[in-house]
């Protein structure tokens, strides 16, 4: 009889930043598919969803890929609920209203390799600073610029034996500080890439004694750039616009001050540190939008101009530790009143 481990994935309810949480569950001849995967369960009071006098929380499997990491095994992300079924508070993936696939996401994950041992990045000395500034470590070739590569082109390969969108990777401004891509259609299928990426992302830093960070600012107040998860996003307006109009409609609908709060509370703790105006990044307390504007809250990509107004916007806001569910969901609501007003 052949078995099967099923890696139950789930988010915790720590704050304000969740962390991901796992455990193997054995299945004889299970399918492979997500309907096949039964409910389990968890201690809610050692994960900071319930008290320990009622601690069963209940595991919903959402999502299945082969783990690449494992023989005869899944990875199985899973909403969070109550025991009485209901969707606890700490599940993001139930708060999407609206699951519209027309949406397209593009997220670009930034993340920095961190030195267990000198509780730095990858590349930096034990005490102080590299002798050069940031600046040729973005897109790098060569031991001087581009440290922990080893682990980036597993996770790679990773990701692509899961069946993850993977659209690309490139070593980024910082010392020891990487991103990937994934693209999906609609929110929840987006998140879902994005979490189990950042899964297997920390399960192979752990075989190299090295830890993700996804912090937004982890050197703090210094010359050196934090890290976002920019979210290109498009649906069929976008696509086949044809016109300036249409961007400024739909960039000014993100332009208000109760709006712009929306998105920053689910852009990632700590954004302040990170959206200072500086490391092509627009202040925490201001809007923009801009062509090919790196320091603009919303950048509209050349190449979609170059298309005659028919491809993507970039909000450059989200940070590296946010929760794609969320940041998904409130563009999606965003734009969709835009289009409300546009007609």
């Amino acid at each position: 009889m052949a078995k099967s481990k099923l890696e139950y994935i789930w988010l915790d309810g720590y704050k304000p930043t969740q962390s991901l949480r796992s455990k193997t569950k054995i299945e004889a001849d299970f399918s492979g598919n997500l309907e096949d995967c039964p409910m389990w369960s968890f201690d809610g009071s050692s994960t900071e969803q319930a008290a320990g006098g009622s601690s069963d929380c209940l595991l919903k499997p959402v999502f299945i890929c082969p783990d690449p990491l494992r023989k005869n095994a899944f990875l199985v992300m899973c909403e969070v609920l109550n025991a009485d079924g209901t969707a606890h508070p700490t599940n993001g993936r139930a708060t999407i209203e609206d699951d519209d696939n027309d949406f397209w996401f593009g997220f670009e994950q930034e993340y920095f390799l961190w030195d267990t041992e000198t509780d730095k990045p990858l590349g930096f000395p034990a005490e102080g600073f590299p002798t050069r500034p940031q600046g040729p470590y973005y897109c790098s070739v060569g031991a001087q610029n581009a440290f922990g590569r080893d682990i980036v082109e597993e996770h790679l390969d990773a990701c692509l034996d899961a069946g993850l969108n993977v659209e690309g990777i490139n070593a980024e401004v910082a010392t020891g500080q990487w991103e990937f891509q994934i693209f999906a259609k609609g929110a929840r299928d987006a998140g879902d890439q994005i979490w189990v990426a950042r899964y297997l992302l920390e399960r192979i830093g752990e075989s190299y004694g090295v830890s993700i960070n996804w912090h937004c600012k982890p050197l703090g107040d210094t010359d050196w750039n934090g890290s976002g998860m920019h979210a290109n996003f498009s649906n069929t307006a976008l696509r086949t616009a044809g016109n300036k109009d249409t961007y400024d409609t739909i960039c000014q609908a993100f332009s208000p001050a109760d709006v712009i709060k929306a998105h920053i509370d689910v852009y990632g703790a700590d954004n302040e540190m990170r959206l200072t105006g500086k490391h092509e990044t627009q202040s925490i307390d201001q809007f923009s939008y801009g062509v090919s504007d790196r320091g603009a809250s919303i950048r509209i990509p050349i190449a979609t101009v170059e298309r005659g107004w028919k491809g993507w916007l970039e909000d450059r806001r989200p940070n590296s530790a946010a929760d794609p569910y969320k940041v998904a969901a409130v563009i999606i609501k965003t734009v969709k009143s835009a289009e409300i007003v546009a007609a």
